[in-house]
This record gives structure tokens, C-alpha cells and sequence, in this order.
């Protein structure tokens, strides 16, 4: 058996998906588009920032030859739903539920790399291992590997497990035959242009990053207001371009760690209580996380005032009272005015006599009253 087969059987006991290989040659052919991003302000932010790092894997490996790519499959529907409550709940997107995939992928790249070590004892084994933060292109590494196509929804798509994938990368001195990439793609299928709520996808699997309401959901300070309704009740994330995408229909992927029904579809009353403390404790483990718990909790927010629970009124008047957030207070309001259509002389009462000082609050606030004089 040669090493290409050991280290594919060796993947497969690991618990890896999918695995493919390709030279370690770098890509040129994505300097255009990734400064055009960056000029065009359509990159998230989040990205590796320098873009040569990002062209040629020999900047992060000297020795690279071949790099094998990873994929690790996880499922997009709740095998046990959360029971019913008297709080409603919000949703956090499937490629967060269970542990934190950078922590599953590291750890699944790291068993291959010490694996790998063991089978090649008589060579002086050199690798390194990227997830996502990494700086190559998880997408254009995955495609040229074999993995899959890079869809118009700009992820990685293959038919044995769709687009719901965690994708890695070992470089490595190895020199191993490389993969070809796949033989199909997304055709004349445009449903995820069609579906994005905020038009955000460009179409030729690139997209304006800073439109994605995954991005909206993990940025800082006030969301804007043309995004707020669209997230409905999704306080991390977005899927709807995998959702409507033909190439998952079918597809029930197996959970790459344990994954609890309670943090992936949280209450959104009792998530407005948590300290940093009780949210490091309940959701800490979870990919969306990384972020804190203020943004998030803004999101829950906006997810009552688009469910409009009234049941929530008495909370956010105490938010806004409080003021210790300035973001969440003013998203607080805005949340009112959603939720009351013909407001009481209590609550007009108490709205006038804030003394707001922070401008978002205010302008939340005169925005309110003069839609309910309307």
C-alpha cells in the first residue's frame, strides 16, 4: 500500500469525511479578486491580512510540496428538538452547534499529522496545520483537492455530504500524487442568488462579505436597519443558501461532536440574563462564542421585537433604564417600537423622560415616537 492510501485509511479512522490532496503550488489566480475585496470594502474584516500569504503555501511551509485537504461533515437538522417552553426561542446556524469546529478540526489535523509522522518514520515530516483563521484559502484549497466545487453560494459542495462541511489543511513536504478537482457543479442553478435576502451573493461564488447577515450577526456596535427584520429569529449566523441549495436535499450528515438541542435553539428571554460568566459556562464551547455575549444578546433582541413578544416589554424597559450598553439600549428601544403598536401613557411616560445622552438611542428613540404619531 502506498503512503496516499495509509494516510486516506488513517483519515477515515480519525473521523475525517473527506480527504483530498494537491500540490502545494500556490494561487495566483486569486490576487485579483482578493484585492478587489479589499478595495471594494466587500471582505469581512475577518480574514487573513496579508494577501501574499494567502497566494503561495510555501510562506507558511518553506518545504511544502503537497497539501492535503480535510473535510468533516456535520448535520444541518436537530436530531431532538428543544422542548416547548413559555419562552420563545432563537436559533444559532448548524455550523456552530457542538463544539467550536476550529477546536474539532485542529484536533482531527493534529491526530493526522502525528499519524502521518508514524508512517513516514524514516523522513524528517514537516507540516502545518491551518483552520479557517489560517492564512491560505480554505475554499480554493478544498476545490483543487478534490473535496468539492465551490458553489455560487461561495462554499465548498459535494455530493456525499452537500455544503455542510468543516474544512482544514495539512502542508506538508510530502510528495504525493495529487487529486482532480470534481467533475460537477452548480449548472444553470441560481437558487441561493435568488434566496439571499440581501442580494449579497455576487454570483460567481464570491459575495459581498459585509452584506452576509452571518457577518451582521457577529458585528459590532448597531446593526443597521435594513438587516434587523432579515435575521428573524437567528441571533448567530445564516443559512438560507445552503438551505434552498439542491445538492443538500437529502443529505442528513452525522454530528462531528455532541451537540445540545438547548444551545443551538436558545431561549431569547433568559439569554438577555446571562453575565459573561453564565455565558462562558452554557455556550462556551460553541464556535458562535468567539464573538461574547453582547453581541448576541443585541441579536436576541431583535429576534423578539421580529416575534413580537410582548412578553418581553417589561425586560427591555429595564435594559433601556439601566443603560449599561449603549448598543443594547437603543436596540431596546427599537424593539418597543416594533413590538407596541399603540403604546399606553405608562410606557409613553416612561419613554419621555430618559435622559439618553448616547446619539444611536437617541435617534432610535425620536424614530419611534414618530412612527407611533403616525
Amino acid at each position: 500500500m502506498d503512503i496516499k492510501e495509509e494516510i486516506k485509511e488513517l483519515a477515515a479512522d480519525i473521523g475525517i469525511s473527506k480527504i483530498g490532496f494537491t500540490k502545494a503550488d500556490d494561487f495566483a489566480y486569486l490576487e485579483k479578486s482578493l484585492r478587489l475585496a479589499v478595495a471594494e470594502k466587500r471582505n469581512s474584516g475577518f480574514e487573513h491580512k496579508i494577501i501574499e500569504d494567502r497566494l503561495d503555501p510555501k510562506r507558511s511551509l518553506a518545504s511544502a510540496k503537497t497539501i492535503i485537504a480535510i473535510a468533516v461533515a456535520y448535520p444541518h437538522k436537530l436530531s431532538i428538538k428543544p422542548p416547548k417552553t413559555q419562552y420563545r426561542r432563537g436559533k444559532i446556524t448548524p455550523n456552530s452547534w457542538g463544539v467550536d469546529y476550529h477546536q474539532v478540526l485542529q484536533d482531527k489535523l493534529k491526530r493526522l499529522a502525528e499519524g502521518i509522522e508514524q508512517l513516514c518514520a524514516d523522513f524528517s515530516f514537516e507540516h502545518k496545520a491551518m483552520v479557517d483563521t489560517g492564512a491560505l484559502v480554505d475554499t480554493a484549497v478544498a476545490r483543487r483537492a478534490g473535496i468539492g466545487f465551490i458553489g455560487k453560494n461561495g462554499l465548498v459542495i459535494s455530493k456525499e455530504f452537500g455544503s455542510y462541511m468543516y474544512l482544514g489543511e495539512l502542508i506538508t513536504n510530502l510528495d504525493i500524487e495529487p487529486d482532480q478537482p470534481v467533475d460537477y457543479d452548480c449548472g444553470d442553478c441560481r437558487r441561493c442568488l435568488d434566496a439571499c435576502p440581501t442580494s449579497c451573493l455576487i454570483g460567481d461564488g464570491s459575495m459581498n462579505a459585509r452584506r452576509c447577515l452571518s457577518f451582521q450577526t457577529q458585528d459590532k456596535g448597531m446593526m443597521a436597519l435594513e438587516f434587523r427584520k432579515k435575521i428573524k429569529t437567528v441571533i448567530y449566523g445564516c443559512d438560507i443558501c445552503q438551505i434552498c441549495c439542491p445538492y443538500n436535499k437529502g443529505i442528513d450528515n452525522p454530528p462531528a461532536s455532541a451537540i445540545d438541542p438547548e444551545l443551538a435553539m436558545p431561549e431569547l428571554l433568559p439569554f438577555l440574563e446571562l453575565t459573561n460568566k453564565s455565558f462562558k459556562e452554557q455556550f462556551g464551547l460553541l464556535a458562535a462564542a468567539w464573538r461574547g455575549k453582547n453581541i448576541l444578546q443585541r441579536n436576541a433582541i431583535i429576534a423578539l421585537a421580529n416575534i413580537h413578544d410582548k412578553s418581553a416589554l417589561v425586560k427591555l424597559m429595564e435594559i433601556i433604564d439601566k443603560n449599561n450598553n449603549p448598543v443594547h439600549t437603543a436596540t431596546a428601544i427599537w424593539a418597543i417600537g416594533e413590538i407596541v403598536r399603540k403604546p399606553d401613557a405608562a410606557l409613553l411616560d416612561f419613554l419621555h423622560h430618559l435622559n439618553l445622552k448616547e446619539e444611536d438611542s437617541q435617534k432610535e428613540l425620536a424614530a419611534v415616537l414618530a412612527k407611533w404619531q403616525n
